[in-house]
């Protein structure tokens, strides 16, 4: 299958994991960058190839073939972040940006290989979990956004979803880091803030952010 055609399926994968985000072939388009008519062709011809299913202003969704496709390119995509993060302690931004490319050049044998010298990693430098061998996700996510938190509760951060370089530099100029520990102070719902303390910094996040990282409450 060609690049673009691998890019498109996980492209509606990952919209569909992360918090049902629409399928609709505009939200594809703006994700992909491509216009809104060429995400229109291209979910009619890879209906055509049994990846998925297109109907006229409804959001798309994988078939069974669709979806075993995209989890096995998003599995090789996350094992080179984590390989490249392990090797290299690349940015989470940079990192994302070579994984890009080469997922599309990666055959099975040398992702399990991969895996293998990572000792089978479960999640990414992301926090987004990295299916098996056999296209399983192993792992039950209870995060939520952190927009979601409740005031005076701590809070392990479990995932950072974005793929945008300025997101990642504020996250790691602030500490905000997968597995870092952080407490929430106080909860601005009328103005969408939210305030909390990271090692003992005060920091004061709106909802672009809040909604972008997610936490698990430490028991």
């Amino acid at each position: 299958m060609s690049i673009a055609i691998e890019n498109f399926v996980k492209a509606i994968y990952n919209n569909n994991s992360h918090d049902a985000r629409d399928t609709k072939p505009g939200n594809i388009a703006k994700k992909l960058g491509i216009s809104s008519a060429a995400a229109t062709d291209m979910a009619k011809k890879l209906a055509t190839k049994d990846l998925l299913h297109y109907e006229k202003y409804q959001e798309l969704q994988l078939t069974d073939k669709g979806r075993k496709m995209a989890i096995n390119i998003v599995r090789k995509h996350r094992l080179w972040e984590a390989f490249l993060f392990k090797m290299f302690d690349m940015s989470l931004h940079d990192i994302h940006k070579e994984a890009e490319l080469l997922e599309h050049q990666t055959s099975d044998l040398l992702a399990e290989k991969i895996s293998e010298y990572l000792g089978h990693p479960k999640f990414d430098p992301h926090g987004d979990p990295i299916p098996n061998a056999n296209g399983e996700i192993t792992t039950t996510d209870t995060s939520i956004p952190l927009s979601n938190a409740e005031e005076n509760k701590t809070y392990i951060i479990s995932r950072l979803t974005s793929d945008d370089k300025e997101f990642f530099e504020f996250c790691a100029k602030q500490k905000l880091k997968y597995g870092h520990e952080i407490k929430v102070s106080k909860q601005f719902k009328n103005n969408k803030m939210t305030e909390l303390s990271v090692e003992n910094n005060t920091i004061l996040l709106n909802e672009d952010f809040t909604t972008l990282i997610y936490v698990n409450e430490i028991n």
